[in-house]
């Protein structure tokens, strides 16, 4: 039996790290080249090529009068609504919506996104843009339902430091702010992180068996299940946002409490 192709989809590429010469930066381009070889529209913002200001402030919302308290949810939403952000979010958001999936590449540094990428989550993903009461309930169909979104991170350490009995923990608790908070949150479909460890030291060999297993996984954006987090609006929560007992998948706990039976 022949194997579908998957019909042409926009991705947005998002690239955090310093140095053009890096291991992520290489990833970063491999990422691009194969979407594109296969047919896929592809964006890509290099957040340090891009000088990209990390900070949000009063800069940000132009109308925001400068006697005013910075209560930065409404002011953010105010100039959301209005479409009066300040110009390089505005672009960034438009890259968001464009998008049919994101693909965040960076290394990981003390077990989160470096300051940068933070900075581009805090500006872009305004309330009145992925979230707040202008746009559908978070944890479910949200404001950007219908994309897909992949972390491809590199690390320094083993990949057994980041295991379930490894001193890391399991490298999906640590991406879940990530995995969930920003993306489930939002209504985009997280995908099973990907990840190359022992970044410091690759080997040439090393490095053409992660290309390698990238491509697969990228081959995949559009056809491999994502992560089935449960839903705010699936009748699994109370009012307080809390699971309801019972729900669980027997012997879940912790973060796992919040993921729906595979299969």
């Amino acid at each position: 039996m022949m194997e579908t192709t998957p019909q042409q989809k926009k991705i947005l590429v998002v690239s955090a790290h310093p140095e053009p010469l890096s291991l992520n930066a290489s990833l970063t381009a491999f990422a691009v080249e194969h979407l594109r070889a296969a047919g896929h529209e592809v964006r890509v913002s290099d957040l340090y090529a891009m000088k990209w200001k990390a900070t949000v402030d009063a800069d940000d919302f132009p109308d925001h009068a400068g006697d005013r308290r910075l209560q930065v949810m409404g002011a953010s939403e105010r100039a959301t609504l209005a479409g009066r952000l300040s110009p390089d979010i505005a672009a960034e958001q438009e890259k968001v919506r464009w998008s049919d999936a994101v693909v965040l590449q960076f290394p990981l540094w003390w077990f989160s996104a470096p300051a940068i990428l933070k900075g581009w989550i805090d500006r872009v993903f305004t309330s009145g843009f992925g979230y707040g009461p202008e746009v559908p309930p978070p944890y479910s169909e949200g404001a950007l339902a219908g994309r897909r979104a992949l972390v491809s991170v590199t690390a320094g350490s083993r990949a057994s430091a980041f295991s379930d009995r490894g001193i890391h923990g399991r490298l999906e608790d640590v991406l879940h702010p990530l995995q969930h908070g920003l993306f489930w949150f939002t209504g985009m479909e997280p995908l099973e992180p990907f990840a190359v460890h022992g970044a410091h030291d690759l080997p040439e060999e090393g490095f053409a068996a992660a290309k390698q297993a990238y491509g697969r996984r990228l081959d995949g954006l559009f056809t491999d299940e994502p992560v089935p987090f449960r839903s705010l609006v699936g009748g699994d929560y109370d009012h307080d946002m809390r699971l309801l007992p019972g729900v669980e998948v027997p012997g879940a706990g912790g973060l796992d409490l919040h993921v729906r039976p595979r299969g």
